[in-house]
């Protein structure tokens, strides 16, 4: 990750954020992509799989790729710890059997693995490092011309994203499939909900309310667990979920998904400003993330979305949302998970198939891929991504926040020439008031 050859130019970070062009990006997220209809695969044609990111996520990405096409083999691994890459390989032995080809040669550990990965060979990446790699990574797949499974998010700050909107245009341009991680885009009662959404069922759109309170995810240990001899920048990787350059805070990794439903029902137009309330209750040691946010997001005409997000233990527990409309009231999981109904003058309970939305992301990717239609999920991936981290800005500052002054921010959190023996000090928790916006 320390090698800057996959970036668009010699341009560091910090200067490629300054000589982006604003009104280029949002022209992007105005426009629609359109499907390829060339690149096809034939059904004959192994498809080579490579990944990038050995967690659970990642290993679960990649068991769901191996069941989505009846000639795919996961043919390379790469991962910045050896012991996490060996692990995810045994599970994916036992899972996939002799769909898993991935042989001494192609198994990849360091910082440069996501390099390697791209130049053993391999048809199709699935991208599932801690979030802050993703942009550079991305950017390395597109221009090494892989189709691409992405996981949710898809930045940890507005460089990012504007880096991701590049690499997501000449994705297109080279006729690449893009699929994002955000799987409730998946789901086949949420499709349904939505769409009947779009047609009027509940009227116009007056206000949206999502809740994502949970537990933690991956408490960050005392300094004294630290194992002698472990760098800063390997105890951070290590504990990547508790810093904000690797995971963007709870909001921006996990409660995202909700804010991309946010969008969705917005039909993936982008607000006009948010502000927002947060901080942390629970002390967590080094780590330097909220455990909890409330935002409030502005759209036009007056519409509003709050969003509430906690990572807390022995608090209530709720991941639903709640769209008011006009003419009635649509539900997602308020009762159970999988559950969406609309109550009103349309009223509508879902009451057919409801197969595994992760499966369903990677069935549609190959199939799309077979077809020469390859999916490009591209921009509305980069527009969720924005506002999340959008709303995390205004937590942080405890300032009103633009889309503008959020999409062009000059604040990049990801450190550059990253090596494993650099000085990493960690950055101080955000303070409401006294953070500036950047």
């Amino acid at each position: 990750m320390n090698d800057q050859t996959n970036l668009p130019s010699p341009t560091s970070r910090r200067e490629f954020l300054i000589t982006s062009s604003s009104a280029a990006v949002g022209g992007i997220f105005a426009a629609n992509l359109n499907l390829s209809h060339t690149a096809r695969a034939a059904d004959g044609d192994k498809l080579k799989v490579g990944l990038i990111g050995c967690g659970g996520r990642g290993s679960g990405a990649a068991s769901q790729a191996l069941k989505a096409d009846k000639n795919v083999a996961l043919t390379a691994m790469g991962d910045a710890f050896s012991d996490q890459l060996e692990r995810s390989l045994s599970t994916l032995q036992k899972e996939a059997g002799d769909k898993v080809q991935v042989p001494p040669e192609h198994k990849f550990v360091g910082l440069d693995a996501f390099e390697n990965v791209m130049k053993s060979g391999v048809d199709l990446v699935i991208l599932a490092t801690p979030p802050g790699f993703r942009p550079q990574h991305l950017r390395a797949a597109v221009e090494a011309g892989k189709h691409i499974f992405c996981e949710k998010p898809m930045a940890t700050d507005g460089p990012g994203v504007r880096s991701v909107i590049e690499s997501v245009e000449m994705a297109k341009r080279k006729k690449l499939a893009i699929v994002a991680g955000f799987c409730w885009r998946y789901d086949y009662p949420r499709r349904e909900l939505f769409k009947r959404i779009h047609d009027g069922a509940i009227g116009d759109i007056r206000a949206m309310y999502s809740t994502y309170y949970t537990g933690p995810v991956k408490p960050m240990p005392a300094p004294s667990e630290r194992p002698a001899g472990m760098t800063d920048l390997q105890w951070q990787m290590r504990n990547w979920y508790n810093f904000v350059w690797l995971c963007g805070d709870g909001l921006v990794e996990q409660a995202v998904h909700s804010i991309d439903k946010i969008a969705w029902a917005m039909r993936d137009t982008h607000p006009i400003k948010a502000v927002a309330v947060g901080g942390r209750q629970i002390p967590n040691h080094e780590g330097n993330i909220y455990d909890h946010i409330q935002v409030n997001y502005e759209f036009e005409n007056g519409v509003r979305a709050f969003m509430g997000q906690r990572q807390t233990t022995g608090c209530h527990n709720q991941t639903a949302d709640y769209i008011i409309g006009t003419k009635g009231t649509a539900t997602m999981g308020a009762i159970r998970r999988r559950d969406v109904d609309i109550s009103g003058e349309n009223s509508w309970t879902y009451e057919g198939e409801k197969p595994d939305m992760y499966q369903v992301e990677h069935n549609e990717l190959f199939a799309s891929i077979r077809a020469g239609q390859p999916i490009n999920d591209g921009v509305r991936m980069a527009n969720s991504t924005m506002l999340a981290i959008m709303g995390r800005m205004a937590a942080y500052t405890g300032l009103e926040v633009t889309w503008e002054q959020a999409l062009n921010s000059q604040e990049s959190l990801v450190p550059e020439n990253l090596d494993w023996n650099m000085s990493l000090p960690i950055a101080k928790m955000a303070m409401p008031g006294r953070t500036k916006l950047i």
